[in-house]
């Protein structure tokens, strides 16, 4: 494995929770990455699934904080840190991106690392067919 692999908020939860629907091409990379400890996962990925289940859109059978403390710290996986060069390049990203704030933080950090980014956004993943970002469908 030559880049980190950058999930995107729901493929974390989806590979966390074991929940069905990962192509097996997603899955099969995500355990390569996380044999090579190249697995990441954005901070803000953190107020995503706070959001999300505060809106009662997830549901866990342990507080949000500590589903967040222990999927985001499990072996193989890292937590990227939101910084202020991130920040700034999701402001600045080039060609036609309109996403929203959660997932301009997330091309950019995946564009700063390098990484590939698993989504099953058709926005992100249409970005990156135009050459912008690396991703793949989850």
């Amino acid at each position: 494995m030559d880049r980190p692999v950058l999930l995107d908020t729901h493929v974390c939860v989806w590979l966390i929770e074991g929940r069905m629907g990962v192509r097996q091409e997603a899955l099969s990379l995500m355990e390569m990455a996380g044999e090579e400890s190249f697995l990441r996962v954005s901070a803000i990925s953190a107020w995503e699934v706070g959001m999300l289940e505060a809106k009662g859109r997830l549901r866990f059978d342990m507080s949000c904080e500590d589903w967040v403390e222990s999927a985001f710290h499990r072996p193989g996986i890292s937590l990227v840190p939101l910084t202020p060069s991130i920040c700034i390049h999701s402001s600045r990203l080039p060609g036609d991106f309109h996403g929203g704030s959660a997932d301009r933080l997330i091309v950019a950090t995946a564009r700063q690392l390098g990484a590939v980014r698993l989504t099953r956004d058709d926005l992100i993943l249409q970005y990156a067919a135009q050459g912008h970002l690396r991703a793949l469908p989850s």
